[in-house]
């Protein structure tokens, strides 16, 4: 059984790639996810967006077979040469359940995917099992293998070997600013903070295996939804390319009750958009304050 849908569910990720062919055979051959939908980026989708270059690039849409209400949707655009996961600010990763994580790498091997962190219990962290790969879009995705819900909230166990996204990372330059703007824009709560030796920071800019860096949970109630990472001060803002979007992991959409009670300066007013994820409610698009592009769909 999937969970309940509510204001503040993740309800899809949008990943850059830069061959939508060898990408679905990534995501359907390798992952297990079902293919919904195939075509190009509509007008209305580009400009709801704010990247009117985006419309006739080719996009599918997969979703996992647990049945969850959550989809992928994989969109064609050329890579940045100086693109590199994990030192821009910006969506840094989509965390996804999964069965049996230490399985993964076996499973994956000779795919698109890179390993970059084996799975592995965290120290401090001890209510999941966790593994990090690259896509071809150098986009970051985790696996994780849920143990134990924390004390402040619930972590789904998945229903599908790979099942549903259930927190995305934010890469920001200041997290409690970043944390107050999802609080008091999009009524959402603010869960624990946790300071760690965040490997895949540390050997993503070359610091010492014991650099701490510190993070908080967003949440609704004790559904977790953004995890808001502090960055150090050598990370750039991501570059996207003219029409394109941003590279890697590009966009993150949520549920949420009322876009009209939702205090955000939309790129473009809200509008009905065509597709399985919309289910033909109201939808709009925002920057976020790490220059992250966040789409709201209001619930019917």
């Amino acid at each position: 059984m999937s969970e309940p849908i509510q204001h503040g569910s993740i309800i899809g990720g949008v990943v850059a790639t830069p061959d939508l062919d060898a990408a679905l055979a990534d995501y359907q051959g390798e992952l297990g996810f079902a293919l919904v939908e195939q075509g190009v980026v509509p007008d209305e989708l580009a400009r709801a967006w704010g990247i009117d270059g985006l419309a006739g690039k080719r996009i599918a849409t997969l979703k996992p077979t647990s049945g969850a209400h959550c989809f992928i949707r994989l969109i064609e655009q050329p890579l940045p040469s100086d693109f590199v996961p994990t030192t821009t600010f910006g969506w840094a990763s989509y965390e996804i359940t999964v069965q049996d994580a230490f399985g993964w790498p076996a499973k994956i091997a000779g795919s698109g995917f890179g390993v970059i962190g084996l799975p592995k219990e965290i120290p401090g962290l001890p209510y999941f099992v966790a593994m990090q790969v690259h896509g071809r879009g150098r986009e970051m995705l985790y696996f994780n293998e849920t143990r134990s819900s924390t004390p402040s909230s619930d972590l789904p166990f998945a229903n599908s070997p790979m099942d549903h996204i259930f927190i995305v990372i934010l890469a920001t330059p200041n997290r409690e600013a970043t944390v107050a703007w999802y609080r008091d824009r999009l009524a959402l709560d603010v869960g624990d903070t946790y300071t760690i030796a965040y490997s895949m920071i540390n050997n993503a800019f070359g610091l010492p295996s014991d650099t701490m860096s510190s993070l908080t949970m967003v949440q609704k109630g004790r559904m977790p939804i953004v995890e808001i990472d502090d960055y150090p001060p050598q990370t750039r803002v991501r570059r996207a390319d003219l029409g394109c979007l941003p590279p890697g992991n590009s966009l993150v959409t949520l549920m949420v009750d009322s876009l009209d009670d939702i205090k955000a300066d939309w790129i473009a007013p809200p509008a009905h958009l065509s597709g399985p994820l919309y289910s033909g409610n109201r939808s709009a698009t925002v920057l976020g304050p790490a220059g992250e592009l966040l789409e709201l769909v209001e619930r019917a």
